[in-house]
């Protein structure tokens, strides 16, 4: 497979790139290198992206565990333990062999933050992930948060399956600083990150969002693939109770004649879980790149 598809070369050269787009690309590989295996395995949280084999709707699903629970078991593997009792809409993709599976860890205490896509190889005590590509970005947009604890006694609620967001699910929303997005194209999948001051994300109705795509890398993989399919999964998550809020639908992007763009997401369905992910993080601190409004 080449460093970018028809989809991302697309809106590279729509927006003028191209040049830069290349130059960045040479840091996509295959291989996971020691700092990036070193970097896993301090991780106790890596966000997961795939397409349901039942339904073809795209998620994306947060996994959590003891530092070591995601690591590099060889040249170009990533391996993850999971917890056998947790179902989520992505518990099918995650059995399925050949899964296209997209993941990122971030670390909010560093500002870093680590992809590897590829597919996936159920095992007995979670999944494998054979790498197409492994890549790290910068720390553009990621809040800071100090630290973690884990809430040995937090019981996730039950989830709550939506056709449309309430005034609860569109004010969770609203006040994030960060989410999570999930695309895929023919030969794969990725997971990218969003953040920036809460209110960034606008609900504009029980059934689309907006939120600016703000300057970044230049690779356009995420909106590479929107071009060529505009299947999306969204996640937010609270970081201190350990909510979460799935979404999944269709993102299209509008372009404006200077460049700016700004992305549509029309939601077909969303899940709401209470105390999902056991993980308490300490307040944030905005990233000094995010824009003021």
């Amino acid at each position: 497979m080449g460093t970018y598809h028809a989809g991302s070369l697309a809106v590279q050269e729509l927006l003028g790139v191209r040049d830069r787009a290349e130059h960045v690309g040479r840091s996509l590989g295959q291989g996971i290198k020691p700092v990036a295996a070193a970097f896993l395995e301090l991780q106790p949280l890596l966000m997961v992206g795939a397409a349901d084999p039942g339904t073809g709707r795209v998620w994306t699903s947060a996994r959590t565990g003891t530092p070591g629970f995601v690591r590099a078991t060889g040249p170009r593997q990533m391996s993850v333990i999971m917890d056998t009792g947790l179902t989520d809409p992505l518990t099918v993709a995650l059995k399925t062999p050949g899964t296209h599976i997209g993941t990122i860890a971030l670390d909010p205490r560093t500002r870093r933050r680590m992809r590897l896509n590829g597919r996936l190889r159920p095992t007995p005590r979670g999944f494998a992930v054979e790498a197409d590509q492994v890549f790290s970005n910068c720390p553009r947009y990621i809040q800071r948060r100090e630290s973690y604890e884990t809430v040995t006694d937090r019981t996730p609620g039950t989830p709550r399956l939506l056709g449309e967001l309430g005034s609860h699910e569109r004010e969770f929303i609203r006040a994030a600083d960060t989410f999570f997005l999930a695309t895929v194209h023919p030969a794969g999948a990725d997971v990218s990150h969003r953040g920036g001051n809460p209110g960034f994300v606008r609900v504009t109705s029980p059934h689309e969002l907006t939120w600016p795509d703000y300057p970044g890398n230049a690779m356009f993989l995420t909106l590479g693939n929107l071009r060529t399919d505009p299947r999306a999964g969204l996640l937010f998550l609270d970081w201190t109770t350990g909510d979460t809020l799935q979404l999944t639908g269709e993102a299209h992007t509008d372009v404006t004649a200077g460049g700016d763009r700004t992305v549509r997401f029309t939601l077909t369905q969303a899940l709401w879980t209470p105390a999902a992910l056991p993980l308490r993080w300490s307040a944030p601190e905005c990233s000094p790149a995010n824009p003021s409004s």
